[in-house]
């Protein structure tokens, strides 16, 4: 499937995060460690949004194309500082887009959001949950994918003021239902917290030093690294990182 992160805590070159560890989101793209099943490289693109100041909405940066191709990313990442960030390298589901508006991270505000799995039976299997959504918002989809669909549903709960754990434990409660054998790996930030799931895939937490980094696979062999069981959701600030069972 996709491989993740978000970041929060001092401001740090994107570089930190997305080129420099050892084994780094570029690294992911190609050579990942724990995809379970889904996939081998991520090579549908990439995405990368981060908070320019606090308070600030967060800049994208997204391709449809793989992350090693893009030349400029590398001295982009090293000039760019931010304390807070998502970013995301994309393996496509057969048969779904591949265009940059399907890339995440999805955005609105201050809310940035990503995907990593798949919604089993798509489209057919959630069709009566895509129902509650305004018709404006199911016209209005980024792109014509399931991680479009889960955004959307997320977004139309933090719209209606529902905590960010609340609108990503809820929306998985509402897909599962119908199609229980979904992976749901969701990472949702609004630059001051993130909420993370682990369900289908793998996820790790690290929190040092003032810094919070949830992510796919660690970035390196630091022994902070704590794999977040499967089942569990993760929110996350720089003072605290609680664990809770889905």
């Amino acid at each position: 499937m996709c491989r993740h992160l978000a970041y929060l805590g001092p401001p740090v070159p994107l570089a930190a995060l997305l080129v420099d560890p050892a084994h780094s989101l570029l690294r992911q793209s190609w050579a990942p460690r724990d995809m379970r099943g889904g996939g081998t490289i991520n090579a549908d693109g990439f995405g990368v949004g981060w908070y320019p100041g606090d308070g600030e909405v967060p800049v994208r940066y997204r391709r449809d194309r793989p992350i090693w191709t893009d030349e400029g990313l590398a001295r982009l990442a090293q000039v760019t500082v931010a304390g807070a960030a998502l970013a995301a390298v994309r393996s496509a589901t057969p048969g779904m887009a591949v265009t940059e508006a399907a890339c995440a991270p999805f955005a609105e505000g201050r809310w940035l959001f990503s995907h990593n799995g798949v919604v089993a039976g798509w489209p057919d299997s959630v069709a009566g949950v895509a129902g509650v959504l305004p018709v404006t918002d199911l016209l209005t989809l980024d792109a014509p994918t399931d991680s479009a669909l889960l955004w959307a549903l997320v977004r139309h709960r933090l719209r209606n003021r529902a905590p960010l754990a609340a609108a990503v434990a809820l929306t998985m409660v509402d897909v599962l239902t119908v199609a229980p054998d979904s992976r749901l790996n969701l990472l949702l930030t609004d630059g001051h917290t993130i909420v993370a799931s682990a369900r289908g895939h793998a996820l790790s937490v690290r929190a040092a030093e003032g810094a919070v980094t949830v992510a796919s696979e660690p970035l390196d062999d630091d022994p902070r690294w704590r794999e977040v069981p499967a089942g569990h959701l993760v929110t996350a600030t720089t003072e605290a990182v609680h664990l809770s069972p889905l």
